[in-house]
Parts: C-alpha cells; sequence; structure tokens
C-alpha cells in the first residue's frame, strides 16, 4: 500500500490531479495501480488523514486545495520528489527555521547535557571531515540540527525538530552542488555552534545559528539560478 500512496500523491503533486479536480473511481485506480480496490480505498483514508483529497458523497473523491495539505507532516514532504519541491516552499522551510533555530540553538547553550554536546562534536566532525563525501556532509548535518533540537529540551521543539529533518534533507539534496568551500564554510559555522555550547554561552549560539541560515539562504538562491539557467 505505501507504494501504491506515494504514486497517488505523486500524481498530486505533479497536476495530474489539480486541485478541485474528482479522482478516477477507487475501481478505476486499482485497475491502473495494479492492486484491489481495498488497498485503493486504504491509501485514499491515509491520503485524506494528510489533508490530500476529501471522498464527498455522490462525488468521490476530490483533491484538497494545496492549503490544505499538511505539507509538515515528514511522510508527505518526503512523497515530494526534490526536484517537486516549488521555490516557494524552499523559502517557507527556510523562514520556519529562522523563526525557530536560533532560539533553539540559545536553549540548547543552557541546557544541554554534556553527552549531547560530546555527541554534536561528534556530527560536526562529521561534516567537517567529509571532504567530497557529500552523503556523508548530509547525514551529519541533519544528526548535527537532531542533536541541537533535542538538546534544547523543550519537547514541543523536539517534535519540531523531527519534522524539520525532512524538509533540511531535501534542501541539502538542492544545495548539493554548492563548492567545497561554501561547504568548508557551513561545517565552520555549525562549529560555532558547538563551541558556544561548550562555553554556555547563548548568545553566541544564536547567533552562530543564523549564521547557518543565513549560509544556507546564500546556496539555496544559487541553487535556484543554477535550476533557472
Amino acid at each position: 500500500m505505501p507504494d501504491v500512496t506515494k504514486a497517488i500523491a505523486s500524481d498530486i503533486f505533479s497536476g495530474r490531479y489539480p486541485a478541485g479536480s474528482s479522482l478516477p473511481t477507487e475501481n478505476d485506480l486499482g485497475i491502473e495501480y495494479g492492486v484491489s480496490r481495498t488497498v485503493i480505498r486504504e491509501a485514499l483514508k491515509v491520503l485524506a488523514a494528510k489533508g490530500l483529497v476529501l471522498s464527498r458523497p455522490r462525488v468521490g473523491t476530490v483533491v484538497c486545495d494545496q492549503d490544505n495539505w499538511n505539507i509538515i507532516d515528514p511522510q508527505v514532504l518526503a512523497w515530494h520528489a526534490p526536484h517537486a519541491l516549488d521555490d516557494k516552499l524552499f523559502d517557507a522551510i527556510l523562514e520556519t527555521r529562522r523563526a525557530i533555530e536560533p532560539l533553539v540553538a540559545e536553549l540548547a547553550a543552557t541546557r544541554a547535557t554534556l553527552q549531547e554536546i560530546a555527541d554534536l562534536e561528534v556530527a560536526w566532525q562529521g561534516m567537517a571531515g567529509a571532504g567530497e563525501d557529500l552523503t556523508q556532509f548530509s547525514r551529519s548535518d541533519i544528526v548535527f540540527h537532531q542533536i541541537v533540537y533535542g538538546a534544547s529540551h523543550n519537547p514541543i521543539f523536539r517534535q519540531i525538530g523531527k519534522l524539520i529533518d525532512t524538509a533540511l534533507l531535501f534542501s541539502l539534496e538542492a544545495t548539493a552542488t554548492i563548492s567545497p568551500v561554501r561547504r568548508r564554510e557551513a561545517a565552520a559555522a555549525h562549529g560555532e555552534v558547538v563551541e558556544a555550547l561548550r562555553m554556555r554561552d547563548a548568545t553566541a549560539a544564536r547567533n552562530a545559528a543564523s549564521k547557518i541560515l543565513d549560509l544556507a539562504a546564500r546556496d539555496l538562491t544559487s541553487a535556484k539560478k543554477l535550476k533557472n539557467n
């Protein structure tokens, strides 16, 4: 069922089934995707729970307006191919991070345990030592942010951090072509966060987090230009 759910979601995201349009009948969808009506019915329930579709009596299943999509759901983000995420969504992700991450880093500076700081340094070293290995760099970057969010010891921020993981992954994939020099700059900024937490300097942690986001904004702008050329 997950593959069918993803396939239907992808067709919605691609515009094959635009907002306000009706999906084919369960029988027709089953024929198209090669599964039973029961599987289609369960897939539609998942999509409905995530705000993508709405079933109406005597009308059928209608695609919801994009404003109703639970876009911060990690699974919904994962169903988007990275190239299908539009610039507005990338901008929204960055705006959300700007609103949250400096405060998260500030809280982490005063609340992180010694083990969390040690784990953060390991993640940072993974970034700094990644060289040309983009997979290692991205994986270490995501772990780094997971630790920072967790080190805030705020249960709501912890949950938000889990939601942002997938968004961060797509952002990193979108900027994968940035130069090694820029990756080193990003790693250095992350190192400043580690040092700020080690020194219990909340202001420095906030400033370092803001610097990371400034660099991310610059790299996303460069990625957009390359995509549009």
